[in-house]
């Protein structure tokens, strides 16, 4: 209904009220002057409704059911007296006009002392009544303009002032042209979010300038594009978003609290929304254990985790320094929660299994490994030791332990290997599942690509090179990478991890994340430096220097001989077209014994003949791969 519509039938409704206390109160009879009185009435409510512009509030907010049990209360109260007076007393009811004139009115009064109260817990009674203006303005806090739809606006305006950073609403912009107009709790929406360049004008030459942006969804923010996002920055623009439930972990204080928007949500693509019971359900009340806890996808592993509620955190990591502040983190965010961190490196067999058999975790998540490209081409040894043998490690001391869950965290970068790390890793997933299946434990293996923000990630490298004025060095024009951002990755990894745990038979195959469509890294680095209000080649040269060792021009993530299939919304299962083959122990001794040696010549091309036997396509079978 238009705001037209909607003054009318206020009119119209003041109109009734009228009629009907004339008729229930004082019981006065029709007459000339009726009509009369009800049109000076009708009057008197359109120039109120002209002047306050009530219809601007939409009906759709008011809270309808609880008036309604209030209406039902009084109706039932009107019942029960009618009831016990005509078997009581009968007659001293004063007829059913009587009582149905006392209902009304109860309900009006049970309504209003609630709405009383809600205004003077929200610090609004006097605000909302004495205020002529859309919305209140306070000089001394920042003034906030919306992004987002009207429901979502309202939402947010609802929650309790007094939680988060406080900020002087000073309008919504929504996606939706219908909107415009409408009045959220003394907010007014300013226009749509393809008109968003005139209403910043408009609000500017009111000497409205907003402060800061808040974006409700991640729809808002990706339809404004990195160059005006870049625009609004360099204007000194604070971007918003609130803290989702993750970040928000077991402090409900920060619902309404809002947080910078960091550059990968800005480069990333939306992303993928999942039910987080699933994973509720996967990891709460049971003891948890995380590899590589201290880095990147670990140390978000540990914080979804703990925000869903396990009953113990187990978080192993090789680096003193990534452990100190994990294991920080934890006790600052989730200080009931029980934990323990352990120093321990998944190259030491002995280490291994004894941190495994005094933790006895239930779910194990493998993601300690030596990921940069680069440095493990330069020591292949180092990779093959940490990749291939840690994960033997990891997943023997697993099933020892009677773990009913190991999970390897994969890369991209395992399908057609032509790098070091890649290679290591697909034989790692090979390794997973040899040394942890065929017994009561699940193993899961999940396969995603590169994660904006993550230890290696290009946009560090990016951000530092702006900010020293340049260039941005890129390997290749060509190249191009699937995206995805930490939280969203984790989140993905976790969702499949649960899926494979109620499934009625292991996993066939390796779970892969839905990472969207590839982007171009020369389009990356363009967005950067526009995020920064500057322009791709005159004001920050982007510079090419050629394809290093083990690089890449594309990824994938599924190999020849491995078909995708649906698993769930943001997942697949990239099957084996042949059985899996069985790498013989001896063999992995023999590439153990290179390693320590410091063979490089020999890990690496031990490395790649495993890799192609493990790629072979044809008849399904068992391969044995023998020591040569």
């Amino acid at each position: 209904m238009g705001h037209a519509g909607k003054i009318a039938t206020h009119v119209l409704l003041a109109v009734l009220a009228l009629l009907v206390g004339r008729y229930l109160v004082i019981d006065m009879p029709f007459t000339p002057d009726t009509l009369v009185q009800a049109g000076y009435y009708g009057l008197g409510a359109l120039i109120v409704e002209l002047l306050f512009r009530v219809e601007r509030a939409p009906w759709r907010f008011v809270s309808a059911s609880d008036h309604l049990r209030l209406f039902r209360s009084a109706v039932l109260t009107a019942a029960t007296f009618l009831a016990i007076t005509r078997l009581v007393h009968p007659g001293i009811d004063g007829g059913l006009r009587m009582v149905a004139g006392a209902a009304l009115i109860q309900a009006t009064f049970l309504s209003a002392l609630r709405v009383i109260r809600r205004s003077l817990h929200e610090r609004q009674l006097f605000d909302s009544v004495l205020r002529l203006g859309p919305a209140s303005m306070q000089p001394a806090l920042p003034r906030l303009l919306i992004i987002g739809s009207a429901n979502e606006a309202e939402a947010f305006l609802r929650a309790p002032a007094g939680l988060g950073e406080r900020y002087a609403p000073i309008g919504v912009v929504s996606p939706h042209d219908r909107e415009m107009g409408d009045e959220l709790r003394g907010v007014c929406v300013l226009g749509s979010i393809a008109d968003f360049d005139s209403v910043l004008a408009r609000l500017r030459d009111s000497g409205l300038s907003p402060s800061a942006i808040l974006f409700l969804t991640d729809s808002a923010m990706s339809t404004f594009g990195a160059e005006r996002l870049g625009r609004l920055k360099t204007e000194g623009v604070r971007l918003l978003r609130r803290h989702g439930v993750v970040e928000m972990g077991a402090d409900a204080a920060a619902v309404a609290s809002l947080r910078e928007i960091s550059i990968e949500e800005l480069l990333s693509r939306p992303p993928v929304r999942l039910d987080p019971e699933p994973v509720r359900a996967l990891v709460a009340g049971r003891r948890v254990l995380v590899t590589g806890a201290g880095g990147s996808i670990g140390s978000e592993l540990c914080r979804q985790i703990a925000a869903s509620g396990c009953a113990h955190l187990t978080m192993v990591d090789a680096s003193e320094y990534n452990l100190f502040h994990i294991d920080r983190e934890m006790a600052q965010t989730w200080p009931s929660m029980p934990r323990r961190e352990i120093l321990c490196d998944v190259r030491d067999a002995a280490r291994v299994h004894r941190v495994f058999a005094e933790q006895h975790p239930d779910i194990i998540f493998h993601a300690a490994a030596l990921k940069h490209v680069t440095l493990v081409e330069n020591h292949p040894c180092e990779g093959v030791r940490t990749n291939v043998l840690g994960t033997r490690n990891v997943a023997i001391a697993a099933k020892a332990c009677g773990a009913a869950h190991l999970a390897l965290i994969s890369t991209d970068k395992a399908v057609a290997p032509t790098s070091v790390m890649g290679a290591a890793k697909r034989v790692a997933e090979a390794v997973a599942r040899q040394y942890g299946g065929g017994g009561d434990m699940r193993v899961s293996i999940v396969r995603f690509g590169n994660v904006l923000g993550s230890a290696g990630s290009v946009v560090p490298i990016f951000q530092s090179q702006i900010a020293r004025g340049g260039p941005i060095t890129l390997t290749d024009a060509a190249v191009e990478r699937y995206f995805m951002t930490i939280p969203e990755a984790v989140q993905l990894v976790l969702r499949a991890v649960a899926l494979s745990r109620i499934a009625s038979e292991p996993e066939a195959g390796v779970l892969t994340l839905e990472m969207g469509e590839p982007v171009k890294i020369i389009d990356l680095a363009r967005r950067m430096i526009e995020l920064q209000g500057l322009t791709p080649g005159k004001d920050i040269e982007i510079l090419i220097t050629g394809l290093r060792p083990g690089e890449k021009l594309t990824e994938t993530l599924v190999d020849v001989n491995e078909i995708a299939r649906p698993k769930a919304p943001g997942i697949m299962e990239a099957l084996r077209l042949a059985d899996a083959p069985i790498i013989e122990p001896e063999r992995l001794i023999a590439l153990d014994a290179l390693a320590e040696d410091g063979d490089e010549a020999a890990v690496r091309a031990h490395l790649f003949d495993l890799v192609e036997e493990l790629r072979q396509v044809g008849p399904s079978k068992v391969v044995k791969i023998r020591a040569s």
